[in-house]
């Protein structure tokens, strides 16, 4: 059984040492192994993954003697993932339908180790696309009005279907605290600009006027502070005089697709640690 540990702590001496011999002493073998140390905060962060023989190893067994030797002693905030269980995600949508076409596309070819119960949408514009894969596909609709009676419904999907984290596939709705609350740092959101720069509903307008020689894209984690989450991935495209605004929004779109994948693909393999809203991103 491979597992990956995911620790923040406190940095100290002797940290890396004792979880490594803790791991070899219960059987395991190291796989991978990264840290980062925050220098300004003084804080460690460390992802390992290792093997176990399936038939000799006890999670909640392995839990319980970690937390009393390790985690209690290094004031550790820890969490233990294993590969026999693929995450749940859940898809939000508007109309636009680029990046939904994208994530499916990879999942269909196995690129994105994840279960997809259903997709949720503010429109009908897109069920076709939740069709032809063959997912669920659930209209909301969603005005001033509706706003907390949809997200109600949203939660009660979410629920329902037990998901572990959600991704904004160009959703044009801001997401309230009711949502967030529930999945903190687990709603990944696209958004069309390199932030924090041109911010805003027309990105690539401000973009253009002000004469940018590259426009980008952000990944990033949802917040209640909106467009401010802490960012995952990052990407840009050069541009020059020559292109138009139509030119910078097709560029702009398929950066979209490239950058919100890669942001997915770090949450699904744990390689995302959240800590005063920015991220360790490892290798």
């Amino acid at each position: 059984m491979k597992t990956t540990i995911l620790i923040h702590c406190p940095d100290k001496s002797g940290i890396i040492c004792s979880v490594t011999g803790f791991i070899h002493a219960q059987g395991g073998n190291i796989i991978y192994i990264d840290q980062h140390v925050d220098k300004e905060s003084d804080e460690l962060f460390m992802r390992l993954e290792s093997e176990f023989k399936k038939e000799k190893f006890s999670i909640s067994e392995f839990k319980k003697k970690f937390t009393t030797d390790l985690a209690k002693i290094f004031h550790m905030k820890w969490s233990l993932h294993t590969d026999n269980k693929k995450p749940k995600m859940g898809l939000f949508v508007s109309k636009y339908n680029h990046c939904l076409y994208d994530l499916l596309s990879r999942f269909n070819s196995g690129e994105l180790a994840v279960e997809i119960p259903f997709i949720v949408s503010n429109h009908n514009d897109l069920a076709y696309i939740a069709e032809q894969f063959q997912i669920p596909f659930y209209h909301i609709p969603v005005s001033k009005n509706t706003k907390e009676d949809a997200e109600n419904q949203q939660l009660a999907l979410l629920q329902k279907y037990q998901i572990d984290f959600i991704v904004l596939a160009r959703y044009m709705q801001i997401v309230t605290h009711k949502i967030i609350n529930e999945f903190p740092h687990k709603i990944i959101n696209i958004h069309h600009s390199f932030l924090p720069a041109f911010a805003g509903a027309k990105p690539y307008h401000a973009a253009y006027k002000r004469g940018v020689k590259i426009i980008g894209a952000t990944g990033h984690y949802v917040t209640e502070a909106l467009d401010a989450g802490p960012i995952i991935e990052q990407d840009t495209v050069a541009v020059s005089h020559t292109h138009t605004i139509e030119d910078f929004i097709a560029k702009g779109r398929d950066l979209e697709k490239i950058v919100l994948a890669r942001a997915v693909n770090l949450h699904i393999q744990r390689k995302t640690m959240v800590y005063q809203n920015k991220t360790v991103i490892f290798s």
